[in-house]
């Protein structure tokens, strides 16, 4: 399991320096942008940040659900538990957010509800990755 723990180390790590850039600098910087250019960086931003996020999402489900079916233990529990709830938020919260974006609500209080949120999921993955390390330390 150790090469497998390996890239589970490198998929975690990848997606914590991901969420944290999109934390303090990506949804921020939306505040700053005027509606039409906010929907139309929004247009590109979109599908390009989705090509890095989801490749290493579907490893993290993998990895989850190949050390349950495993072994049950707090490790495989707890890190299935919270790639869940990544998935879970991220399709009925964040996806939704953005697509109010995408159609043009551009309302400074959706972009601030996105940053504010997307805490949740920062805590999430880091968590996630905390988890990793001890797993992979052992």
């Amino acid at each position: 399991m150790s090469n497998l723990s390996d890239l589970a180390v490198l998929v975690d790590s990848g997606l914590v320096v991901l969420i944290w850039s999109v934390q303090l600098i990506i949804y921020p910087s939306f505040l700053y942008y005027e509606p039409k250019n906010l929907r139309n960086w929004h247009t590109a931003y979109t599908p390009r940040i989705t090509v890095i996020v989801a490749p290493l999402m579907f490893g993290q489900l993998i990895y989850a659900g190949l050390v349950l079916f495993q072994t049950i233990s707090f490790f495989s529990i707890s890190y299935a538990s919270l790639v869940l709830a990544s998935w879970l938020l991220t399709f009925f919260i964040f996806i939704p957010i953005h697509n109010k974006i995408q159609n043009g609500n551009t309302d400074r209080l959706i972009l601030s509800r996105l940053v504010n949120l997307n805490r949740i999921r920062t805590f999430v993955w880091s968590a996630i990755l905390v988890l990793s390390l001890g797993n992979h330390l052992i």
